[in-house]
């Protein structure tokens, strides 16, 4: 990035910057206005110094014994929750303080401009802004330096290819390396450079520490540059959070703006404390910077792109889900504001663990994805995308347990060394989260591996092969497999939990293998289904995909449960037997088949001459690409199967895999028939002869039987 854009983006951030010198120039100015009544000794200005130590005030406020009341506590405040009554006492004290600093912050502002005059006049009266504007210039030149520098390193990230996870792991962390010289090279040519020369104690803090509040907002903004990629060329090139390039520089921009303010303020607050202003003064001083915080958020939800459409029900929900986010920014800023700590850090981790959990997965299965993914178009995680997005989750669920027991005041290593019920519930609350986090962990990994080896048998190959078989078989058993293992690590999960909470677990064993057995008594029929589909997978009866016939059931095997198999009619009905109910199967598609045909030709038939067209048929079917792969044997006449009454029956018969004789049948019938017609063989039709004697009315009644039989025939036919 040139530095002159960049310079665009600090512009807010020097505009806080120039506020906050002109509010301590003025300071000054009214701190040099007012003149003291007589000159004070030295002594006494070196003591005043030490009373405006943030230290020595606490010490002082640690050894002043606490106020007693005058008067006892009314007698509904003593029957009142203590905690209520402890939050209202520290919250009226609370209140109370921030008041008398609005009075007080006058004169701390001309106490501390003092202060600050004093080490400028020992400095030859250098203004802090122009150091930090000539230092800031310094930094400036320096990272301009290494972006002329690195001109080839650049335009490699620039053409990084990015197809592969290797790629892209390599890639992203080239970007990181470079973000990080890039801000690191400014830190260097501003702070280590003003860190080369001595400077009073004030004005070195005050300098190091807005250019330190400028690094880590440079800082911030090349990760968030890294991370969301808002100039990317190509839609999420080298994106890790998977979202739009509009939403990508929307958030880019305001997430820099928040944590360049917040550390602006940091550093304001601990300034003030040095310049010797009073905690309420200082508390005073961060609220009203935290009002830019909250406007920032909730400009940032409002103006946030969307995907949704335009439609007044969509503008609805959005303006909705809206409001309801301001309402929340305002709320925690009050909690804030107010003093109650422990409902704003519990507000905080609440709205904020579920986004940054669901924030890492997409953003770790977008990195990591495989190549396969891609070309298919579905999202399959892998082995190492499953083990780090859930390290970094089980991470962010155990620095939000240590950030709320902080808050709480909760002293987890003294749980260790104390022994109550509550605490033993605690300990054992922990535990089961760990035990839940590692069981799921252990969970996602097999799923995944089944999951893929899944995905790797969709492909279908030569049928009848071993290979096929191999497929078919795997697809039956793994979705059994991954129920069952689910089932198991559930059932673990839940019995270590239980332990870990002080359960016995050994009479819930003992009386689940009890109920067991009764429930095994009362619904013999189930047990009955799920051990017979056991033996019949482990007789490997049947897989998905093949036809089998039962009884009265047949159809395709399409899926199976614990207890029961579907079975897809070819005209589309669908059975569910239960395995006990299927008894003897015949298995229509494994190995081999063969299809027997008859026709029916004329008694007066060349038999040798029809012998010799079916050969030649069969073997012209046995060599035509379409019939070659699924055809064993190729179709022959056996011979005269029997004398009919109308003609000689011949019987053929074709070995082909199981499911090809139908349209191979089809197409010899076909030819069978077209030959024939050629080479003057005819196809034997049921025939009535009637004969008669002399009688004339014989012979007449004889015909009019035929004439009726044929009308007969006709109007059935239509």
């Amino acid at each position: 990035m040139p530095p002159l854009s960049k310079i665009r983006i600090f512009r807010p951030f020097f505009t806080g910057a120039a506020l906050a010198s002109l509010l301590l120039c003025a300071s000054i100015a009214v701190a040099q206005s007012v003149k003291p009544a007589s000159p004070q000794p030295e002594s006494v200005q070196r003591f005043l110094g030490m009373l405006s130590d943030p230290d020595v005030q606490r010490f002082l406020q640690q050894q002043s014994p606490a106020p007693k009341p005058a008067t006892e506590p009314p007698p509904e405040m003593v029957n009142r929750d203590p905690s209520f009554s402890e939050f209202a006492m520290r919250f009226r004290g609370h209140a109370a303080g921030l008041l008398g600093a609005v009075d007080s912050f006058p004169r701390e502002t001309m106490r501390g401009g003092a202060v600050l005059e004093r080490d400028i006049q020992a400095n030859g009266g250098t203004r802090p802004i122009f150091l930090i504007a000539a230092f800031l210039a310094a930094g400036l030149a320096v990272q301009w330096l290494f972006w002329w520098i690195s001109a080839g390193w650049r335009a490699w990230m620039a053409r990084a290819p990015y197809a592969t996870v290797l790629e892209r792991v390599i890639a992203l962390a080239a970007r990181l390396l470079w973000a990080a010289c890039y801000v690191l090279s400014f830190g260097l040519g501003s702070i280590g450079f003003f860190l080369l020369f001595q400077w009073p104690p004030v004005i070195r803090e005050v300098v190091v520490g807005y250019l330190l509040a400028i690094v880590v907002f440079r800082l911030a903004s090349a990760l968030f540059d890294v991370f969301l990629a808002p100039r990317a060329e190509e839609e999420g090139r080298f994106r890790v959070v998977p979202i739009t390039k509009n939403a990508a520089g929307h958030w880019a921009k305001r997430l820099g703006y928040l944590v360049g303010w917040y550390a602006f303020g940091w550093v304001t607050i601990r300034l003030l404390g040095t310049l010797g202003f009073s905690i309420p003064a200082r508390q005073l001083v961060a609220y009203s910077l935290g009002l830019v915080l909250l406007v920032i958020g909730i400009e940032a939800v409002w103006r946030r792109p969307s995907r949704l459409s335009r439609g007044q029900a969509s503008r609805i929900g959005l303006r909705a889900r809206n409001w309801l986010w301001t309402v929340y920014f305002v709320a925690v800023w009050l909690l804030w504001v107010v003093g109650a700590m422990r409902l704003f850090w519990i507000a905080v981790v609440c709205a904020a663990l579920p986004g940054a959990i669901a924030l890492t997965k997409a953003s770790v299965n977008n990195i990591l994805r495989s190549s396969a993914t891609e070309e298919d178009g579905h999202q399959r995680s892998t082995v190492v995308s499953v083990i780090v997005e859930r390290g970094i989750r089980a991470a962010l669920i155990v620095g939000a347990i240590v950030l709320l027991a902080d808050a709480l005041d909760v002293r987890l290593t003294e749980m260790t060394m104390q022994d109550s019920p509550l605490l033993r519930l605690v300990r054992g609350l922990l535990s089961a989260g760990i035990i839940l986090l590692v069981v799921d962990l252990a969970w996602n990994i097999v799923k995944v591996l089944i999951d893929r080896k899944l995905g790797d048998t969709e492909a279908v190959l030569e049928i009848g092969s071993e290979r096929e078989r191999r497929r078919t078989r795997i697809r039956t058993l793994l979705p059994i497999l991954r129920n069952f293992l689910m089932i198991l690590f559930a059932a673990i999960a839940i019995m270590m939990a239980l332990s870990s909470l002080g359960v016995e677990i050994g009479p819930l064993i003992a009386g689940a293998g009890v109920v067991g057995v009764a429930i095994g008594f009362g619904a013999q029929t189930v047990v009955k289904d799920v051990i017979s589909g056991m033996f019949y997978l482990l007789d490997d009866a049947f897989r998905v995909g093949e036809y089998i016939q039962s009884g009265s059931y047949k159809g395709t095997v399409e899926s199976f449960s614990l207890r029961s198999v579907k079975l897809r009619h070819h005209r589309g009905a669908v059975y569910i037997v239960p395995f006990s109910e299927l008894g003897a199967i015949q298995n229509m598609s494994r190995d081999w088949v063969i299809e027997k045909m008859t026709i029916t030709i004329t008694y007066d038939s060349d038999i040798e001459k029809a012998r010799k067209i079916i050969k030649k048929i069969g073997l012209e079917l046995f060599e035509d690409p379409e019939f070659k792969p699924t055809t064993i044997e190729p179709l022959k006449m056996q011979g005269i199967d029997s004398l009919g009454d109308s003609g000689l029956l011949l019987r053929m018969k074709v070995m082909t895999l199981p499911g090809q004789q139908f349209t191979l049948k089809r197409r010899a019938l076909r030819m069978i028939h077209d030959a024939f017609n050629e080479n003057g063989i005819k196809l034997a039709v049921p025939t009535v002869q009637v004969s008669g004697g002399k009688d004339d009315a014989v012979a007449a009644a004889a015909q009019q039987t035929l004439a009726a039989h044929s009308a007969a025939t006709a109007a059935n036919s239509a």
